[in-house]
């Protein structure tokens, strides 16, 4: 099949891979500080929660080193579908793995995973090489050193995947802020980024104090 090229994500063709972000793996990621990396990968959680976007996570030999995917993400998303692998270092190798992705009918992939080099890359050419659109978010996927991040980026991006950051994919998906949930974006914006919380909370104290002395 020949490969799709993205522009910008449409929110009703996305699913979301969380793939291999397990305790373990945690552990040897050097090119960004871990507990950055485990908040961009809960807020991609929580915004496919609020947008009802389907979510697919997957591990790596959970009994052993690499450990068990953090908790955080079945307790935000309870129904997300956990395809379990045996053994196949790439999870596209998985013919579960594919089927589970299939049944989705969502011809665009959000897809990050720990470890950048591995975990996101491999998924991520190998849904390219099938037709799929690609957006490989590069701050909730994290590896054992920037070379090998900067490496892995100018190799999926000459096969077609488009790179993004976490706060792109949110607003990306947001597209408005004129929307109801409004205040659970902005709850979600300030956990990733806390200088943003700082923002909020200084313009509704001062909105406050302008309103009382009215």
């Amino acid at each position: 099949m020949t490969t799709q090229k993205p522009s910008v994500i449409d929110v009703n063709d996305a699913a979301l891979l969380l793939i291999d972000h397990q305790s373990g793996l945690f552990q040897t990621v050097g090119d960004m500080d871990v507990p950055s990396l485990r908040r961009n990968v809960i807020a991609l959680a929580k915004v496919a929660k609020l947008l009802n976007i389907p979510t697919l996570t997957t591990d790596s030999v959970p009994s052993g080193p690499n450990g068990p995917l953090i908790l955080e993400i079945a307790e935000i998303l309870p129904n997300n579908v956990y395809v379990p692998r045996n053994g196949e270092i790439n999870a596209w190798d998985n013919p579960n793995f594919v089927k589970a992705v299939e049944a989705t009918g969502k011809k665009t992939l959000i897809i990050a995973g720990t470890l950048t080099s591995v975990c996101m890359a491999f998924p991520t050419l190998s849904a390219l090489a099938e037709g799929y659109k690609v957006f490989t978010v590069i701050d909730a996927s994290g590896n054992w050193s920037k070379m090998a991040t900067d490496i892995t980026l100018a190799r999926v991006v000459q096969a077609g995947a488009v790179p993004i950051d976490t706060l792109a994919v949110m607003s990306e998906l947001q597209k408005t802020w004129n929307r109801p949930d409004t205040q659970e974006f902005a709850q979600i914006y300030a956990e990733v980024m806390p200088n943003y919380g700082l923002l909020i909370e200084s313009f509704q104290r001062a909105f406050k104090e302008g309103q009382a002395a009215k």
